[in-house]
């Protein structure tokens, strides 16, 4: 399924600039694998991501005019449910908006799949994408203690909670402005 997205559309991204939203395949995991590496300390491995091309999960790229991928998502629709497991932009897309056109993306996809529920885990650390995620909507409803590897000041291995977040997917797609009428 492919989507073009442009400025004026509900996420709005930067002027000037178009995306295409499409399936993730094979071909794209190079690049997917750049990005993963370079915005997180302990990225999924390839295989994690070929893993993921399969009918059980919804995975998508979002493409710029170029045809370079600036980001990426995994989701993993389950009964009335859909769990994102992650979501990530180049470094160089970061800050523009264009998050939000990877959640809407996939609140179509929770829409399509019959979900009424999305929820996702996060670093308590990761403060930008906490900001992202209460803006569009989640809210907190549980702590998993020492889901995420890490390290400490010191530079030891350790671990770091996840804190769940989740939504009604009726209320994301009314706050959103795509329910609908």
């Amino acid at each position: 399924m492919n989507a073009r997205l442009r400025p004026g559309d509900p996420a709005r991204p930067d002027p000037g600039q178009d995306f295409l939203l499409r399936d993730m395949t094979a071909s794209d995991l190079d690049a997917v694998m750049r990005i993963e590496t370079a915005v997180y300390p302990f990225p999924w491995s390839r295989g994690n991501f070929a893993d993921s091309l399969t009918p059980q999960y919804v995975a998508r790229v979002l493409v710029d005019a170029d045809g370079e991928v600036a980001g990426y998502f995994i989701a993993m629709p389950g009964v009335e449910e859909m769990h994102l497991l992650n979501v990530s932009l180049a470094p160089q897309a970061q800050q523009r908006g264009l998050s939000l056109l990877l959640l809407d993306s996939l609140l179509a996809s929770c829409r399509d799949h019959g979900a009424q529920l999305l929820w996702l885990e996060v670093r308590p650390s990761n403060t930008r994408a906490l900001h992202v995620y209460e803006q569009f909507g989640f809210y907190p409803i549980a702590r998993r203690r020492d889901y995420y590897p890490s390290t400490d000041a010191q530079g030891r291995t350790c671990r770091e909670d996840a804190l769940v977040m989740s939504a009604t997917v009726a209320d994301l797609l009314r706050r959103r402005g795509l329910a609908a009428e």
